[in-house]
């Protein structure tokens, strides 16, 4: 990790920043939500699960555990710590979750309609709208706080492996762009104001590469078999509880069983066909 060069840092920093940016997507799609088809949202959701599902599986889990073994020489010390480090991560992203109260938390999103439905079952419209800017305000903190460590997550992964980089920064694009609408569509609702819920929504995406930042000169000092097998370890249960505690249930709340598999599959073909690719080049 030390011998990395500058455009290496810089690729996996860009990855990072475009990935928090989505959601400015949701953002702007927030603006045109009067009717929708969740069809394609829930197979993207479903997508995201299967690619983060996969590799931290396949790839980033037996990552942590060769990097404990090279460092030990003994198998079931190395497999033993990378399981440790794996379920730590799972606890961390759980202690997050539990310390955002659930009606702002971004794993509880909210569709159009229920916000509408929100905002005209009060006969007080100045306290509603009030409500929902708090609700939209809240809502962009949680986000925040969730998307730094994903925003680690996804830069570590583009340093280790562009390739398997590109499609994790592109499966948590996915996932921002809801957690972007569930951000701008309070606050647009509540004051009109398109321009105030396009930067509450970009602004809480801005976490990511903050985290990425944060993470790396936090650990590059350090930077050692041990610290990747911890890294790595981590990262594993982080992608497997944002992919089981988020995105499934969100792809089932948008679709159905039918098209969360479909969503699931095409993921995790996508990961699988994309770590293949890299290793004939």
């Amino acid at each position: 990790m030390h011998g990395l060069s500058i455009e290496t840092l810089l690729f996996a920093f860009m990855l990072t920043l475009l990935a928090g940016m989505a959601t400015s997507i949701g953002a702007v799609l927030a603006f045109f939500s009067k009717s929708k088809n969740y069809t394609v949202l829930s197979i993207g959701m479903g997508f995201s699960a299967g690619v983060m599902i996969y590799v931290s599986f396949v790839e980033i889990l037996a990552k942590s555990k060769n990097s404990f073994i090279l460092l030990y020489s003994n198998e079931i010390t190395g497999e033993t710590l990378s399981v440790l480090c794996f379920f730590a991560g799972i606890l961390f992203s759980a202690v997050i979750d539990r310390i955002i109260p659930d009606d702002v938390n971004p794993h509880e999103t909210k569709s159009n309609s229920e916000l509408l439905e929100l905002k005209s079952e009060n006969k007080n419209q100045m306290f509603n709208n009030s409500l929902l800017k708090r609700t939209g305000v809240f809502t962009a903190l949680a986000i925040a706080i969730h998307n730094f460590p994903e925003g680690f997550a996804t830069f570590v992964s583009a340093l280790h492996n562009p390739s398997v980089g590109i499609t994790i920064a592109f499966a948590i694009a996915l996932h921002n762009i809801p957690e972007g609408m569930a951000v701008s569509l309070p606050i647009y609702h509540a004051t009109g104001d398109k321009k105030s819920a396009f930067w509450y929504a970009t602004l809480s995406g801005f976490a990511e590469p903050i985290g990425a930042l944060v993470g790396f000169f936090l650990l590059f000092p350090f930077m050692g078999e041990a610290t990747l097998g911890i890294t790595f370890g981590l990262v594993a249960g982080i992608m497997i509880y944002i992919s089981f505690d988020e995105l499934l249930p969100a792809a089932r709340v948008y679709g159905n069983a039918h098209t969360t598999i479909a969503g699931i599959t095409l993921g995790m073909l996508v990961m699988a066909l994309s770590l293949i690719g890299f290793k004939l080049v």
